[in-house]
């Protein structure tokens, strides 16, 4: 083995099963797991598996590219969270295929856009699709009068009237932070957000004689404001689709493992790998497994919200021109320095005198980004 993931399975499940009672506690439904990307570095067909031990009968994924694998090892119904729009035409290739090998009543499409619901219209069958409202995220979605105004249209209400489009409810994908240009009032700025749309959407249903679900489907509020919800708008159906929460909530039940490949004590002043940088005297230059390939060295741009944030940024920043940089495994209870970048499946790490040596087979432990991290193993839940 090289760079792997080692779960502490009971207490991961009991953490898995624990979320998503209180979920379900909080919003009256099960929850529904977003299995999107590379599985939270758990890989997505392992979590379609686990998925399977909870009550629901949704999944999401991210893209329609994520489909393949979720259905092949679940039996679920599949939310494809990425908006289907014709104008992407790889896209727009990959639903073709899935629609001829897999059963289409398994999938939902979010549909954000006039283009994406037009293009429905006029099929055989009956697509399921999920409407998307746009949010304080401004990332996709129907502003609040394209969405009245997509519903009035007389093509796509003769379409959903004759069940060839089935209406599942609308989406709402909160940002993480409170929405900044909320206007006042009570309750949170999100919870604002979601009561506004509710008002909206239930009030349009109910001047409609249209089969239309009136769930919403949310992402990202917390369990007082999905207690809320219920609280303020009565009988309101809502679905909480959760990924980060679910899977990686106790951090504790996870840890990501290089294994030493090399052990090289150095004299003063050697030069190594492929920039021939020197290291510290007396220094031990080890060889583990984790490099690029693994996401290892990789990293999304920090939002350096605070004054703090912003020193740290900037003291990294400094560090890595000066061609140093603190690499994520740990030894001897410290954070460790790269002897350079790291390589595609390798990391050089340098120790200083002192410090007591790994053995080839010896593993470092890392602190990782999950959601950016591939393992070569995952071990306790296979």
């Amino acid at each position: 083995m090289s760079f792997v993931l080692s779960v502490e399975t009971d207490r991961w499940r009991t953490h898995l099963h624990s979320t998503a009672a209180t979920i379900e506690s909080v919003t009256g439904f099960p929850v529904v797991p977003v299995i999107k990307g590379n599985g939270y570095g758990l890989g997505q067909a392992r979590l379609a598996r686990e998925a399977e031990s909870l009550a629901g009968t949704v999944v999401a994924v991210g893209t329609v590219f994520e489909l393949e694998e979720v259905l092949t090892h679940s039996l679920s119904d599949v939310i494809v969270l990425e908006p289907f729009d014709p104008r992407n035409a790889a896209s727009s290739s990959a639903w073709w295929d899935a629609g001829h090998r897999w059963d289409s009543k398994r999938i939902i499409r979010t549909i954000s856009s006039m283009a994406g619901l037009e293009s429905l219209l006029d099929g055989s069958g009956t697509v399921r699709v999920i409407l998307e409202g746009r949010t304080s995220m401004h990332r996709f979605g129907f502003s609040e009068t394209e969405l009245l105004r997509a519903l009035a249209d007389p093509t796509v209400r003769d379409a959903i009237s004759a069940g060839r489009i089935q209406v599942l409810g609308l989406a709402l994908h909160l940002p993480l932070e409170q929405p900044a240009n909320e206007p006042a009032g009570g309750g949170t700025p999100r919870l604002r957000e979601v009561l506004r749309w509710n008002g909206i959407w239930q009030a349009e249903l109910a001047t409609t004689e249209l089969p239309i679900d009136p769930t919403l489907w949310l992402s990202h509020l917390t369990d007082s404001e999905y207690s809320d919800i219920r609280r303020f708008a009565g009988e309101v159906l809502v679905r909480a689709r959760v990924g980060t929460r679910l899977w990686l909530g106790d951090r504790t039940a996870l840890t990501a493992q290089g294994c030493v490949l090399a052990v090289h004590p150095l004299p003063d002043g050697v030069h190594v790998g492929y920039r021939q940088r020197s290291g510290p005297n007396g220094g031990t230059l080890i060889v583990v497994g984790g490099g690029t390939t693994h996401g290892i060295g990789l990293s999304a741009p920090s939002p350096a919200a605070s004054l703090r944030q912003r020193v740290v940024t900037v003291g990294t920043g400094a560090l890595d021109a000066a061609g140093r940089a603190l690499s994520p495994f740990t030894w001897d209870g410290k954070q460790r320095w790269f002897a350079e970048t790291p390589h595609q499946h390798h990391s050089m790490i340098w120790l200083p005198r002192g410090v007591v040596v790994p053995q080839i087979g010896d593993v470092l432990p890392a602190e990782v980004r999950f959601t950016t991290s591939r393992f070569d193993a995952v071990l306790g839940l296979d």
